[in-house]
This record gives C-alpha cells, sequence and structure tokens, in this order.
C-alpha cells in the first residue's frame, strides 16, 4: 500500500507542476513566409490570413515575401527553421511540381514540411489565341467535353 501511495503522490505532483513549466503558444511573433513577390494573389491570401491570426492569437504575425527559383527560396527557409511552430509558409501547386522539374531540391516536400491549414482553392482555366479561336463557333462544343470530364472525375 506505501508503494502505491508513493507513485501516486509522485504523480500528482508532477502533473500539478506540468502546466506551470509548459508555455502558451504564441509568445513571441509568428513569421509567415510567401515564397513570391509581394502584390501577388498568395502574397494578398497570405496578408489577409496573418491579420486575422494576429487578431485571434495576440501576437503579430509577420508576413515576410522571399521570392525566387521558382518559390524554392522561401520554401528553403521555412524547411530549414527551428521546427517551434514560429515560422509558417503558405505552399502551393508549384512546390508540389517542383521535384519533377528540378535535379535537386533544397528540402523533401514530404519530410520537410507539415500541413497546418488548406488556406484557399485557385481554378485553372485554359486560354486560347483569339485570332485562331472563335468562341461563338467551339464554345458549345468545349463546354460540352469539359462538362463530360467534369463528371467522369
Amino acid at each position: 500500500m506505501t508503494l502505491r501511495y508513493l507513485i501516486a503522490s509522485l504523480a500528482i505532483c508532477l502533473t500539478a507542476h506540468a502546466p506551470a513549466a509548459m508555455s502558451a503558444y504564441p509568445e513571441k511573433p509568428i513569421r509567415l513566409v510567401v515564397p513570391w513577390a509581394a502584390g501577388g494573389s498568395t502574397d494578398a491570401l497570405a496578408r489577409a490570413v496573418a491579420q486575422r491570426m494576429s487578431e485571434s492569437m495576440g501576437q503579430p504575425v509577420v508576413v515576410e515575401n522571399r521570392a525566387g527559383a521558382s518559390g524554392r527560396i522561401g520554401a528553403e527557409a521555412v524547411a530549414k527553421a527551428a521546427p517551434d511552430g514560429y515560422t509558417l509558409g503558405v505552399i502551393e501547386l508549384a512546390h508540389t511540381v517542383a521535384p519533377s522539374v528540378f535535379r535537386q531540391m533544397p528540402y523533401d516536400l514530404l519530410r520537410d514540411f507539415t500541413p497546418v491549414s488548406l488556406l484557399g482553392e485557385s481554378p485553372l482555366v485554359l486560354f486560347a489565341d483569339s485570332t485562331r479561336y472563335r468562341p461563338g463557333r467551339h464554345s458549345a462544343s468545349w463546354r460540352m467535353r469539359a462538362s463530360r470530364a467534369s463528371r467522369c472525375n
């Protein structure tokens, strides 16, 4: 009975001090890295998200644009940052395609990043040269093919 009492007392003491030892997140500003130039759609979305995060978390969220090399410079900055939750990055479709396009990558997309949230979706639109493509003549057939293709997926 004494050993059980000792173990239970020790467990209570350890759990009583655990919340005091843990600090509340976030304690300092959060860095949100956008691997594209300022002023684009990704930057605008990141700034809107950063503002709402700042308001809800009570800490500044600083948007840092690290453009270049098809977004790899900014993504590399996030991959090499300390894994403490104070450096976040906006990753787009270009980053998922990059390993197929570039021989060497400074990071491994699956190993070095952890998904946190989906910020948005962006449609892809097919364009054609207006001198060769006449919308009145071909648009009905294009819409019909696109409709069939979307039902198959």
